[in-house]
């Protein structure tokens, strides 16, 4: 049963505090600490692959872990490992006396059975690590709590190491080696008594009798399972043995003291840490498959300098530290960026109740990867040093064919499932765009946000910066049980380019749920990003008591350019009394644009006494259904703040317009027996005699001919037709805004018919 959210957040809190001493333990015991004591010690390179193969025997006791767990508890053999681990370094904790005795082969002796003895232990506790992390991490925020836990490692991690940069100097005494581990096994011994007061998480139902061989082999039938286990194996061999030997590399190649390796470690922890911070705030977003990329191919190219490093460079100080710096730190961010997101995918991948037993078969591969390349990999370095080849060349060799697996892992992470993750370009895309991450920036606010003002303050913001990330998070405050947030969201999901089908599902279901209040704003967005499965119910809508919604029906319909209902929208729209439906269906039959709902249009304005708006928009839909909406608004405009009788003016400037363009166009000047241009100069030198009548006498002969006189391959003859008849209407021959819209009409008219005949 999932924890409530108290609980669940006190868990989150007491894990977060049991990483803190967990990773102290880590660094003070078995990180790059140990690597620099037998390095001391005069350790061969072999011999320091051995030791760091013995960080991924931890992986094959997992098994004995699964065995004790059904026997007693997750949580409770989780807590006695995690201490036994701690108390069984007291073996290493001997070694540097024994080296400060003479006895230098006994100190590496008592090293690796106190490293590997708490390998063992720690495999056995390891048993508890996904399935309490699995359990704490339920919900939505699962990628962005997992890495939340690789900050505070990465943080602490950063910490530990500039205590050891400043505790280790430059020739620190072997005794100082000891303080360090002491140190340690305290922090070991604490992490394993705070585990311990962690909810017990839901055991997985199995009988105990499955071979693992078995479950093996049932694992890879998973869909994308067989793959993500050969990419898991060569992340964990090319992260493994970059990031060990790179402590050798700095103190064989550029000869770096015990502290200045340790500083490194510094900036290892800060990449660590940023790219724990970047996973945090993008996985929830773009997915972890793409991340996964990312991270390799950062590992990647953080080696390829190794491979060119010029041998001269290698004694200038300045340069040694900037590089070394530089590796540290992109060879962290890179692959510990990979592990870690591997793990996140890892989760998303298998079903929960299978967890166990895939834990065990994950860190498996990672074990035989880590230790067998550990391994190989200081035993290529020796045996290309024993054979002559300098220590410089043979680094440079063993990160070459490194390079060549990082590589194919890429190739390879390419083809896994996506597990509803964005395509990589798409990542990249949003890592590279101000206005998604500035989305994704107010999301995480959203999370927080505390009082519905402040949902509401975000949610408006979130509609000036448009992200297709925002669209699950705007669908939950779509559901907030305020008004004010839910019209928020829906405006702010207006504002994308792509709804997807979770939405369009979810805006269908508020049609219907929702009048009086969202609904017509659902109607309206389903319209303008073109939901044509919409179209049988917002037909019904148009007959809605919710005049609002009925309206934005209408105008949706339009929108889907669905021509088979517009009669019925004539006809609603004739019938209606509703001002501000009419006005919503006059705008629809200009979305239309149909020749057709000109005559309805036109019988609008001929009702008794139409609202001034209303006239407005009428002649608005006819401007669009003529095509010269854009022209012509500005010129409404115009007409609308100056002083009655200015519409007769202002249509004798077009026509007077309209006659200057002919008598400035080259076309006037050519050969005047040709009849079509004839016909044109005709036209243009009478357009203002006509329009001059029709707007200040009322006459309209002389322009309803010159309207029918226009040649039909240069105007839609309906609409000539139409117009000719409508200048003769005395029920419209008193409309100002409609006969400036039809001088307007004609003065473009010959300018097309000019321009089309040149």
């Amino acid at each position: 049963m999932p924890l409530s959210p108290y609980r669940l957040n006190k868990a989150r809190e007491q894990y977060n505090l049991f990483n803190v001493f967990n990773s102290l333990s880590w660094n003070f015991l078995v990180g790059s600490v140990i690597t620099l004591f037998i390095m001391r010690l005069q350790a061969s390179a072999t011999f320091i692959g051995l030791i760091n193969a013995l960080l991924y025997i931890s992986f094959f006791f997992l098994p004995l872990g699964k065995i004790l767990a059904r026997r007693f508890s997750i949580v409770g053999v989780f807590s006695l490992a995690w201490i036994g681990r701690a108390l069984a370094m007291v073996t290493t904790l001997i070694a540097p006396f024994a080296a400060l005795s003479g006895h230098r082969d006994l100190a590496l002796l008592l090293t690796a059975l106190g490293v590997g003895l708490f390998h063992v232990i720690r495999g056995i506790g390891m048993i508890g690590n996904n399935p309490v992390l699995s359990s704490l991490s339920e919900g939505p925020d699962r990628g962005s709590y997992m890495t939340q836990i690789q900050i505070i490692n990465s943080a602490t991690g950063m910490f530990s190491s500039f205590a050891l940069a400043v505790l280790l100097g430059r020739d620190p005494p072997l005794v100082l080696y000891a303080v360090i581990l002491l140190l340690g096994i305290v922090a070991g011994v604490t992490s394993g008594v705070m585990v311990r007061d962690i909810p017990e998480p839901p055991m997985e139902k199995d009988d105990g009798r499955k071979k693992f061989s078995h479950v093996f082999r049932e694992s890879l039938t998973l869909p994308g399972i067989k793959l993500f286990v050969i990419i898991l194996f060569f992340v964990a061999l090319v992260s493994g043995v970059s990031r060990a030997f790179l402590v050798v590399y700095s103190r064989e190649i550029f000869h770096q003291s015990d502290g200045m390796v340790s500083l490194y470690a510094v900036f290892g922890g800060l990449g660590n840490l940023v790219i724990g911070m970047v996973i945090k705030f993008l996985v929830d977003r773009i997915g972890a498959k793409p991340i996964f990329i990312i991270c390799v191919i950062t590992g990647l190219v953080s080696m390829i300098p190794m491979v060119f490093f010029p041998s001269a460079a290698a004694g200038n100080i300045t340069t040694a530290v900037l590089f070394l710096s530089f590796l540290f730190f992109t060879m962290n961010f890179g692959f510990l960026g990979a592990e870690g997101i591997a793990q996140t995918y890892f989760l998303g991948l298998i079903p929960l109740h299978l967890m166990l037993d895939m834990g065990i078969i994950y860190f498996f591969i990672f074990g035989v990867a880590g230790a067998g390349g550990s391994f190989a990999a200081g035993l290529l370095l020796d045996i290309m040093t024993g054979i002559g080849i300098p220590n410089f060349i043979a680094f440079k060799i063993l990160y070459a064919i490194l390079i060549g697996l990082a590589i194919l892992v890429i190739v390879l992470q390419r083809r896994l499932t996506p597990l509803g993750a964005l395509p990589l370009r798409g990542a990249l895309e949003v890592i590279f765009s101000f206005r998604d991450l500035k989305a994704i920036t107010l999301l995480d606010r959203l999370n927080k946000a505390s009082d519905s003002h402040e949902e509401e303050a975000l949610l408006g913001r979130l509609h000036e910066s448009p992200s297709q990330l925002a669209i699950q998070g705007l669908l939950v405050r779509a559901r907030s049980p305020r008004l004010a947030i839910r019209l928020e969201a829906l405006r702010a999901m207006e504002s994308l380019k792509d709804l997807g089908e979770d939405a369009e599902r979810a805006l269908t279901e508020d049609l219907v749920n929702n009048p009086y209040t969202t609904a017509y704003i659902s109607a309206r967005i389903l319209g303008t990003h073109g939901f044509s499965a919409a179209i049988p119910l917002l037909r019904e809508l148009t007959d809605s008591e919710d005049y609002m919604l009925a309206g934005e029906a209408i105008l949706a319909l339009a929108r889907l350019q669905d021509g088979m209902f517009r009669p019925h929208i004539e006809t609603l729209i004739l019938k209606t009394p509703n001002p501000r439906l009419k006005i919503m269906g006059v705008e629809a039959f200009g979305i239309y644009k149909s020749v057709n709902s000109i005559g309805v249009l036109l019988d609008i304005l001929r009702s008794a006494d139409p609202p001034p708006y209303l006239r407005d928009e009428v002649v608005l839909a006819l401007a669009s259904i003529l095509d010269i909406q854009n022209l012509f608004y500005p010129v409404l405009v115009r007409f609308l703040g100056q002083p009655s009788g200015s519409a007769a003016a202002l249509a004798l400037d077009e026509a007077e317009a309209a006659f200057e363009f002919y008598r400035s166009n080259p076309l006037r000047r050519r050969d005047r027996k040709n009849p079509g241009l004839k016909k044109i100069a005709d036209h243009a030198k009478s357009i203002q005699a006509a329009a001059g009548a029709y707007v200040r006498d009322g006459d309209g002969n002389a322009l309803s001919r010159w309207i029918l006189d226009i040649p039909g391959e240069y105007s839609d003859p309906a609409v000539q037709i139409i117009l000719a008849e409508a200048v003769l209407d005395s029920d419209l021959g008193n409309l100002p805004r409609l006969q400036l819209l039809i001088c307007y009409w004609a003065a473009q008219s010959l300018r097309r018919w000019i321009g089309k005949f040149r």
